[in-house]
């Protein structure tokens, strides 16, 4: 792949993550985003009864930990267990997917 494809590939990523920030501004303005991982941001989850949150791609959170923090896999994964998925702020806590799981 060209730098020119990957750089056009991370612009629409960038597009998009300030698409569901502002979306998220408009539905549920106290919702939280995990800090550092705006790059795996890959919607918006909604459920009866319950305010809009933001959605992450558990995987790709971990493969930023890898290439951003240099950790390993293994250390990737405990990272997100411990300080990330099991760290509840309230109803506004964002949502991590993990479709390796499905």
């Amino acid at each position: 792949m060209k730098l020119e494809d990957l750089r056009s590939i991370k612009m629409i990523m960038l597009v998009r993550t300030n698409e569901i920030r502002n979306m998220m501004e408009d539905e549920n303005p106290e919702a939280l985003f995990a800090d550092g991982f705006d790059d795996a941001i890959i919607g918006i989850c909604r459920k009866a009864g319950d305010s809009s949150v933001v959605a992450y791609s558990y995987e790709k959170c971990v493969e930023v930990l890898i290439n951003q923090q240099e950790m390993s896999l293994e250390d990737a994964i405990e990272w997100m267990e411990f300080n990330v998925v099991s760290a509840y702020m309230g109803p506004h806590t964002p949502v991590f997917i993990d479709f390796e799981s499905i």
